[in-house]
Parts: C-alpha cells; structure tokens; sequence
C-alpha cells in the first residue's frame, strides 16, 4: 500500500462505493457549469433536447452525444479561435497552445495535480533530479510535464527535444535520476552515449523514466529495464483534456485520475460498454476552463476489473488497442490522412499518395509515395515542396518521399497504412 501524502490522497484510495458519488457529483457540477459557460457545449445540449437538471450521475452522460476530436477541429475552423467552447476570458489563461490544424489548447491559471500524481506513482520523488525531453514548442508535452514535476518538488532541467550530445553531458555531469520524454528519444539518447564511449548503466544515474506521446511496446521496455536498470511507466493524454491516465509501481495498466471521467463506449451508440468489454475512449474534464463533456478520442481500450495492489481504487486502462478513425499517431503527432489530402490537393503535380508507417527499430518512420505527373526535372521541387509543407501542417518531418510509376497506387480511400508491431 503507497503512504499516504498530497499526492496519494484519501481521494485515489477512497472506496469504490464513495468513488461512484464523487463522479456523480463532479458529473452534475461540471454539466451545470459548462451549460452556462460554453456557447458550444450549450448548443450540444439544446440540439440534444437537454438540461443539465438531466445530468444526475455518470449513467447520465450517455443522454449527451459524444463530441469527437475532429468536431472540435471544424468548431475552431467555424467560430475561430477557440470553438465558442472556451468558458473564460482569453485574459483568464495561462498558456495557449497550438496543435496541427491549426487547433488551440487552453490551460487555465487553476492546474490540477493530476501530472504531479503521474509522477509520484512511477516512482518519482521531491529532490529528484529529472530532464524534461518533451517539447516546450507550442504544444502542450512539454508544460504540463513541468509543472507536475515542479508540484511535486522535482529538480528540471527542461531539455525538450534534440541535442543529443548535450543531453547527454547534461544527464551524465548533473547526474539525473528521472527521464520525461518519449520512447524513442530516450533509446537515441542512450545510444548517442554509447557511441560516445560511455557506459550507461554503470556511467549514468538515470534509474526512472516517465514514457509517453509514443506507445511503450513490451520489447522496449524489456530493453530499458533489464539492460539499463530503468523503471519506466507510461501515461496517456491529449491535448484537449491533457493527462487521462498514468501507470503506477505496479504497472498493471493505467489509472484514470480524479481530475477527469473516461468512459468506454460503443462508437456507433455513445453507450457505455460493460466492464472488461472494448470501446471507444471518451473522456470529461471537470476543469473549468475547456469544460467539453465526452470527448471521444478515437483510441479503443477497456477496463481492468481487478484492484491494484498500489492502493488506487481508480478505473484502469488496460491498453490502448488501437484506433477508432485512421488517424495514426507517428512521433508523438496525430497524422491525419484527410489534411494530408488537402495538401496534395493543392499541389497540382502529384496525381496519387499513400503514407506508410513503419518501426524498424525504436523509431516511427513515415514514408510517403508519390504518383507524379511532371518531367524529372521537377520531381525534386515537388518532393522538397511536399516536404517543407507536411511538415508545417502535420509537425513531424517525411522520412522518406518515394517516386512509383503511375498506376502503382491503389485508387482508393485509403490513404496511410500502419505496419508497425507493438508485441
């Protein structure tokens, strides 16, 4: 059993009976206030036929339909910039992040203490040393991440991403007990400190890392573990809502925080799905600031019936099992097929395209290949055009651009293809 202390309160380990009421009253209140605050969420309720009054419990919340990621896109799109679905003055926040779309995420002055919660459960402490490889760059990583470890009392050292060599210097002459970043990063970390002479395990103190962005595949984490001797636990979020679930010590799936309310639905109805079965991920922030109710996040998972020997009494995420849309996460960034097409669209030469997602080794690559209609001469503009313009819509760079000869290409909807293997 985890002691207790303000990051493992009499709320994470409250009985399941008292769980049930908190979540029926934070349901109400939050339903109530975003009604009264949120032009969009108002619209949402009154195209439903229903008042917040409706709203008396969890079981509830099916009578609200579920709002997926890509309606909170057309919404900017529409009544820009924030959807008519921000519930404060613009003066009220404390940062606006920007995602691809251009999508804008809010983060209020009042921030929760769910990413300080994460960190405490994988293992982290006050006085920890921790380098911070998250992106601080517009999107909302590499903040929310800093200001968990501070609450909880952490040393950072806000690296974000690249930099290898000095991230390594960093880590090895400050001797930095805690990683945040993703997977991936960390592995080429590690092997730029090989490359350069070291020895990780016995030249590094680096024994926790906070995983996430990127799945943490079994492999990796064997990897990380029994060669490195680092403890890894992983989290999931978006952008929108932030933190939505973390691991603990145990690491037998994910715990869903105080802060939120995830349900797993079936994508076609909004209905909640019984324990244990699959659904879509659905998720409700009780902050006050962005107060969306069900937001549908388009991954699948399920929940763990069994009680965590941590003490936690929360709902567990067993696993993210894949995605309800075909948007695919590469690199931590959502790629999004329909804005690619848009894209190509405007670019008159290419006559066909499909993106293909692979993970050789501890790396997602993303390549894409091109049905041209333009003489050789040009085939090099266009690829350095597709390249530049990706990777200013979608934030991550095309590893590889390849030329097929037309009619090589399916004609069809299907514009990217996932191989990876997360076994």
């Amino acid at each position: 059993m985890v002691q207790d202390d303000r990051f493992f309160d009499e709320i994470e380990g409250m009985p399941v009976s008292s769980r049930q009421s908190y979540y029926d009253r934070e349901v109400r209140r939050i339903a109530s206030y975003a009604y009264n605050h949120s032009k969009a969420m108002r619209s949402i309720f009154d195209a439903a036929c229903i008042k917040p009054g409706d709203i008396r419990s969890v079981k509830d919340l099916e009578k609200v339909p579920v709002t997926p990621k890509g309606e909170i896109r057309r919404l900017q799109k529409e009544y820009q910039p924030f959807g008519g679905l921000l519930a404060c003055p613009v003066g009220k926040l404390a940062r606006i992040f920007v995602s691809p779309g251009p999508i804008y995420d809010v983060e209020g002055r009042n921030r929760s203490v769910a990413e300080a919660k994460a960190f405490y459960a994988m293992g982290f402490r006050p006085g920890d040393v921790v380098i911070n490889a998250f992106s601080y760059h517009f999107v909302r990583a590499g903040w929310s991440m800093d200001e968990g470890l501070e609450k909880l009392g952490c040393v950072i050292i806000p690296a974000g991403v690249g930099n290898t060599e000095l991230q390594v210097q960093v880590m090895h002459d400050l001797k930095v007990k805690g990683f945040a970043g993703t997977p991936s990063f960390l592995m080429a970390l590690i092997q730029k400190a090989e490359s350069m002479g070291y020895d990780f395990r016995k030249d590094f103190e680096l024994r926790l890392a906070y995983l996430g962005a990127e799945r943490l595949t079994p492999s990796s984490r064997r990897v990380f573990e029994e060669d490195y001797g680092i403890s890894t636990g992983d989290s999931y979020g978006t952008a929108e809502l932030g933190q939505l679930a973390y691991s603990c010590s145990q690491r037998a799936g994910l715990h869903v925080p105080e802060e939120v309310f995830v349900e797993i639905v079936d994508p076609a109805t909004g209905e909640q799905m019984p324990r244990g079965e699959l659904g879509e991920v659905v998720a409700t922030s009780f902050d006050r600031t962005f107060p969306v109710l069900r937001v549908g996040t388009g991954d699948l998972s399920f929940f763990d019936d069994e009680p965590c020997r941590c003490g936690r009494t929360s709902n567990r995420l067993v696993k993210i099992a894949g995605r309800v849309t075909d948007s695919v996460k590469v690199r931590g960034i959502f790629v999004h097929p329909k804005e690619v097409e848009g894209l190509v669209d405007s670019m008159t030469q290419v006559s066909n395209f499909h993106m293909i997602v692979s993970r050789p080794s501890y790396r997602d690559e993303l390549t894409v290949k091109l049905e041209l209609s333009c003489d050789i001469n040009e085939q090099k503009n266009v690829c350095e055009t597709l390249q530049n313009r990706f990777q200013d819509i979608c934030r991550i760079k095309i590893d590889t651009i390849e030329i097929v000869p037309s009619g090589t290409l399916a004609r069809d909807n299907k514009r990217l293809t996932d191989t990876r293997n997360w076994d």
